[in-house]
């Protein structure tokens, strides 16, 4: 006679992913829920996390593949709910597309400020590896390069470059800070780059 098999909650991602879907929950249980949550019931809260919290969790988890971070970040999203609940209008769609657009950004904003903080920590390395004094030189030399280089440009190429680059930016941000189609911003990068690149070889190579 065969043994029944225990139950077990699911415990990797694909168990979360490839689930057997329950039946669906009408949309206005989902927004009582909530609008509970905004009147301060915390028992709302906590029936909202076990509804969604493994969907949020595999979006994350899938925006940033790290587990640690993922189980961080669907914390925060909760969170963000119990403040927020007021902010829910139904108009804008559905309580579960809410929950699931503050996940997304949240997982996206984790990336840039890591991808930022790797970038911030690479300038920082160079900037504190002093120069040989042998070198001192050589590095005034280049820097006056560049500055010629970068004086080669038209201005708003340089301006593209800067913010790009300098500021730590995405060229979509950099095009939503300067007010410009993300397409002009790309352009302008890629030609003030090029004129860069063939004045500082003109430079090495010299006359």
């Amino acid at each position: 006679m065969g043994k029944e098999l225990p139950q077990r909650s699911p415990a990797t991602l694909g168990d979360v992913l490839y689930a057997k879907s329950k039946a669906p929950v009408p949309e206005q249980d989902w927004a009582t829920l909530v609008q509970s949550i905004a009147a301060g019931n915390q028992l709302a809260l906590h029936a909202l996390y076990e509804r969604a919290h493994r969907m949020v969790f595999t979006l994350i988890m899938r925006i940033t593949a790290n587990r640690e971070t993922a189980e961080e970040l669907t914390i925060d999203v909760f969170h963000d709910v119990w403040r927020r609940a007021s902010d829910y209008d139904a108009a804008n769609g559905t309580v579960l597309g809410w929950i699931m657009n503050q996940a997304r950004s949240r997982a996206i904003d984790r990336l840039r400020f890591e991808s930022r903080k790797k970038r911030s920590g690479d300038v920082q390395s160079l900037v504190e590896a002093a120069p040989d004094p042998c070198d001192v030189l050589e590095l005034r030399e280049q820097g006056e390069a560049l500055r010629a280089a970068l004086a080669a440009l038209t201005p708003d190429e340089r301006e593209a470059i800067e913010t790009t680059f300098f500021a730590g930016l995405t060229h979509a941000e950099a095009a939503a800070r300067l007010n410009q189609p993300l397409g002009t911003i790309k352009t302008r990068i890629r030609s003030g780059l090029l004129k860069l690149r063939h004045a500082l070889t003109a430079e090495v190579v010299g006359p």
